[in-house]
């Protein structure tokens, strides 16, 4: 059996002595791929820290430019494979090449590396602070070590190991990645890395500043996240598999930024369904339904008061959800996750309205499935009922008035996002003005009027939130330069000589564009 390569110490070769295969498998079709990928054993992860290590040390003294060199490179590689990356996405994945992967998804992710490039050189994202009266300086820089970055399956570009927001984070931050593939699109991936590494010789980086392995086994994963030399870990995934990381990174004091899940709750109000009822459930099932519903800010969770409004919106809905053909799922996984998801959801009090079962055909599917609960129901059973399935699903609570839907919002866990549907003539806010404030603390993005799925990469976007969707409410994987702060440690000098700081701490405004902040005074003006 002929392996693929991975990329260690700036080299393709084969993988060192490892522990199992693995072939990725076209979803669309239920078949295997021909390519097979090495499991990396212990040992070879081990040389890949090593390597890491040494290209984190040398990118102390690399200037940003040169970074930023870098990725604006690597974006345009990104773009000159366009359709070779585009081809081999919709066979691993299964998602559409029109308009999803090439005229969304891709140039998403070619413009957040432009715009990472565009931060690491402008360098206002790293926050110097001068006090010159007491002689002491502070600016955020690179770890020290290198940043492992663990891709989801749902995202082959945007979210990639090697190229999406994470990656470009760590990098335009100034730290070298460690990539841990997505097995679901390990093709995808390795052509990713080519690109980045021929970036990586042209740009004059260390040459172990991308590195790339396919999978590990489970507590090679933990020894990977938790070792001294990492400087910290991004992941997007499952709930389970990124708890377990935490802990690990945890007990070593390393930190690890995760994405987990989110179910997304939705609150419709009563004028709004009177105002536009079929138009809301037009947008909502649209909503519902991208990507076969696997979206990290899939709606999951739809409040509704219980009244004739109530029921023709669940009508209404119901039909969307029953006559539409559901989507291909990412993986053979896929429907016997959401179905043991409807199962704990079913005994937790809820009942089906349309779906709950697998779907024929020639790919992985699962019916679309809509389910409702009495808000009573909810409030007394609320973690089990806020269990997520990965697809087409969502669970319609009824509430009996708006106190019962704000007691409802007490009990949500934390969310990526959450949506207040209301009148656009204010017939709603009072009941909007009692609801927000819950579930303000409840989510990372609040909205109005607007379904969630689509995530702007621009840097006021928050995509992150409270736990368990994520590991800590105070940081993002979208939005640059804010997103660049989870991979960057507080560097201060104290009384340090002047030509002995950083240039950003020095007298002379190394850009003329960065912002600082001298004392007290935010300024682009020499000291």
């Amino acid at each position: 059996m002929v392996l693929q390569e991975v990329l260690v110490a700036g080299k393709w070769r084969n993988s060192k002595n490892p522990v199992g295969t693995f072939n990725t498998i076209n979803p669309a079709a239920k078949t295997e791929l021909p390519e097979s990928y090495p499991v990396s054993s212990l040992e070879e992860v081990l040389e890949v820290i090593e390597a890491g290590k040494k290209a984190a040390d040398i990118m102390r003294s690399i200037s940003p430019g040169k970074i930023a060199d870098f990725l604006d490179k690597f974006a345009e590689n990104i773009e000159a494979r366009t359709e070779e990356l585009v081809k081999l996405a919709n066979i691993e994945t299964a998602l559409p090449k029109e308009p999803r992967l090439r005229s969304s998804e891709l140039p998403r992710t070619i413009d957040q590396l432009h715009q990472a490039a565009s931060a690491a050189r402008e360098r206002s994202w790293c926050h110097a602070v001068i006090d010159t009266k007491s002689n002491i300086h502070s600016m955020y820089g690179a770890l020290g070590g290198p940043v492992v970055v663990f891709g989801p399956n749902n995202f082959p570009f945007a979210f990639n190991s090697v190229a999406g927001g994470d990656f470009a984070a760590a990098i335009a931050a100034g730290n070298p990645v460690i990539a841990k593939a997505n097995p679901g699109h390990a093709g995808t991936t390795k052509i990713l890395a080519e690109a980045a590494l021929e970036a990586v010789i042209s740009s004059g980086l260390p040459e172990s500043t991308v590195q790339l392995i396919y999978r590990t086994k489970p507590d090679v994963g933990l020894q990977l996240v938790s070792h001294p030399f990492i400087g910290a870990t991004g992941f997007t995934g499952g709930r389970a598999g990124g708890l377990k990381l935490k802990e690990a990174a945890d007990k070593a004091g390393k930190p690890i930024y995760l994405e987990m899940s989110s179910v997304n709750p939705i609150f419709i109000l009563p004028g709004a369904l009177n105002e536009r009822l079929d138009a809301i459930a037009a947008e909502l099932y649209g909503s519902c339904s991208l990507g076969a519903g696997q979206f990290c800010t899939n709606p999951g969770l739809l409040i509704i008061e219980k009244n004739t409004g109530g029921e023709n919106f669940i009508h209404t809905l119901a039909k969307l959800f029953g006559e539409n053909k559901p989507g291909t799922l990412l993986s053979s996984s896929g429907p016997k996750n959401i179905a043991d998801a409807i199962e704990v959801l079913t005994k937790a009090g809820a009942e089906v309205v349309v779906g709950g079962k697998e779907a024929e055909g020639s790919g992985y599917a699962f019916s679309n499935t809509l389910l409702k609960v009495p808000g009573e129901v909810f409030i007394k059973n609320p973690a089990l009922l806020q269990t997520e399935a990965f697809g087409t699903v969502s669970l319609i609570i009824t509430a009996k008035n708006v106190d019962q839907m704000v007691e409802i919002a007490k009990h949500f866990e934390g969310n990526l996002t959450g949506c207040i549907y209301s009148h656009t003539g204010g017939k709603d806010d009072p009941a909007y003005g009692k609801i927000e404030p819950v579930l303000r603390a409840k989510v990372g993005r609040l909205l109005n009027d607007k379904t969630p799925t689509g995530v702007a990469v621009v840097s006021s976007m928050n995509h992150g939130g409270p736990y368990p969707a994520t590991g800590h409410p105070g940081f993002t994987a979208v939005g640059i330069p804010a997103s660049m702060m989870r991979f960057a440690a507080l560097h201060c000098y104290d009384n340090v000589r002047p030509h002995r700081l950083p240039e950003e701490l020095r007298a002379k405004n190394p850009t003329g564009k960065m912002w600082r902040l001298i004392d007290g005074e935010w300024t682009q003006k020499n000291i």
